[in-house]
């Protein structure tokens, strides 16, 4: 079976609160941890519409921060599957309410796996991705690679 990459975005949204913050006012980095996690396990489950659990975070850059009063943005899909594993790519931006101003903050590589009802790893479809999203995974697996020379 093969499962188009819509069928895995998601999006949410999320205000960034004091309670959010570190000692400088922005956001701590785990919080946005937290929410890529979440995110990337939704857009997983989405995908293979089963339980799934976080095998690793492949790679996360943390590019801007956001600050209290900001909005975070958090875009997800799958972009590559394995026989019981799917890729997972996050982006966060930040958005300021008054200037309208969009910021890249963090992108994500994740790798999570599919298990049934007794939490061992189960087949999931092929993801079947598009010209658009290849190209946007690509363009961030590039910059990875030259931002580690």
């Amino acid at each position: 079976m093969e499962v188009s990459v819509e069928q895995s975005k998601t999006i949410q949204t999320r205000l960034v609160l004091p309670s959010d913050t570190n000692h400088l006012g922005t956001i701590f980095g785990g919080t946005v941890l937290a929410y890529i996690d979440e995110i990337a396990a939704i857009s997983a489950m989405r995908h293979a519409r089963k339980a799934v659990v976080t095998v690793s975070i492949d790679k996360v850059d943390f590019i801007s921060s956001a600050k209290v009063g900001d909005i975070l943005k958090l875009e997800a899909f799958v972009y590559s599957t394995g026989r019981t594993s799917m890729k997972v790519f996050v982006k966060v931006e930040t958005e300021d309410l008054f200037t309208g101003e969009h910021h890249l903050t963090t992108t994500c590589f994740l790798t999570m796996v599919a298990i049934d009802q007794n939490k061992k790893p189960t087949p999931v479809p092929k993801v079947i991705i598009r010209e658009q999203e290849e190209q946007i995974v690509k363009l961030y697996q590039q910059n990875k690679r030259n931002n580690k020379a």
